[in-house]
């Protein structure tokens, strides 16, 4: 059976370990979330293009009778 020391030098190192291992989690957290960031701010640019776009050219995809194979 180890001593004391032993068992609390081990915790140690499990201690270091784990938080090497939160800080590596934190990192691709944030940059996970910068990343969705820059996603949505892309669609929502391609959202107001496509809407700008439909009504510079009077399009209103309602109006538009339906397929021929309805």
């Amino acid at each position: 059976m180890g001593s004391v020391d032993d068992k609390l030098h081990e915790m140690e190192i499990r201690l270091t370990f784990l938080d090497d291992a939160v800080a590596a989690l934190t990192g691709a957290d944030a940059e996970i979330s910068r990343r969705l960031q820059a996603v949505e701010l892309t669609l929502r640019a391609l959202r107001e293009e496509i809407q700008s776009l439909r009504t510079a050219g009077g399009h209103d995809p309602h109006s538009e009778p339906p397929p021929p194979h309805y």
